[in-house]
């Protein structure tokens, strides 16, 4: 029972670190990447840190209100992710896509604090739910939009409206049905091994550090979206697969550090004009 209790201790703050990292350092360096004014990343720290405290403290009142806060920065986000999306480009897609996944991520935030198991999601779902919108929401789509306007081929759009597609059924699925989860979870992973791939062939670019950062980010997804694979195909078939312990201490991880903050670091040395 010691072992279980700190099992789960440990995990708590391994995800609290994931969803910190996005917050304070993957989101703000992938807002450097697209054509905003400065004011939308001071308003986003503004937000994030309040939101970052939140994680740490009991559930109740003041958590909730400092994921609130963390919320209404998302907003302005969301709203200029709609107006990319209406331009029905596939690079303004995925990067629209993009803005509106911490949006999705801040709803999870809050229900999660305030002890409210949203739609019927337990509070360990709705935390894990606030770490995948960072990373599978927004990282992934921004980095496809990026991929697609530097390698400018029919591959390049299909990366770039697969991932959005894929996080988007993923979200659906989680009120459908999981079988319809499953189905984004291979749309979302074939997107990303497509956009791996396309970095892999083109992006050798830069100095040898930001090369390295490119290929891990590249590399990782090979095994995290496997992971994810096949949790989400257990959860639908009944058959066994990796706990929600097991993938945040992996796909988690992996999506986190490798893919999300390695990948961002990359593409801001090589930012020559934001998206």
């Amino acid at each position: 029972m010691n072992t279980f209790k700190y099992s789960e201790a440990a995990v708590v703050v391994l995800v609290n670190i994931i969803v910190m990292t996005g917050m304070l350092l993957v989101v703000p360096l992938g807002l450097g990447l697209i054509d905003l004014s400065a004011a939308y990343r001071r308003l986003w720290l503004v937000g994030a840190v309040p939101g970052a405290l939140s994680l740490w403290l009991p559930r109740g009142a003041l958590a909730v209100a400092l994921a609130i806060v963390y919320a209404l920065a998302t907003l302005p986000l969301a709203i200029r992710g709609l107006q990319r999306l209406l331009r029905l480009t596939s690079v303004d897609i995925a990067v629209g896509t993009g803005l509106g996944m911490p949006s999705v991520a801040a709803t999870a935030l809050v229900a999660e604090r305030g002890g409210v198991e949203l739609f019927g999601f337990s509070l360990k779902i709705l935390s894990l739910t606030v770490a995948h919108f960072h990373f599978a929401g927004f990282a992934a789509a921004l980095v496809a939009g990026l991929v697609c306007r530097a390698v400018r081929e029919p591959l390049g759009s299909l990366a770039a409206l697969s991932v959005p597609a894929g996080t988007s059924l993923v979200l659906v699925g989680y009120f459908t049905g999981e079988w319809v989860e499953f189905a984004g979870a291979v749309v979302l992973t074939g997107g990303m091994w497509l956009v791996g791939w396309l970095v892999w062939r083109e992006m050798r670019v830069g100095d040898r550090a930001v090369r390295a950062l490119l290929l891990i980010s590249a590399g990782v997804l090979v095994a995290t979206m496997i992971l994810a694979l096949s949790w989400a195909l257990g959860q639908a078939s009944g058959l066994p697969h990796p706990s929600l312990t097991w993938m945040a201490a992996t796909h988690g991880v992996g999506n986190a550090f490798g893919f999300g903050l390695c990948g961002m670091l990359a593409w801001r040395s090589l930012r020559e004009e934001a998206l």
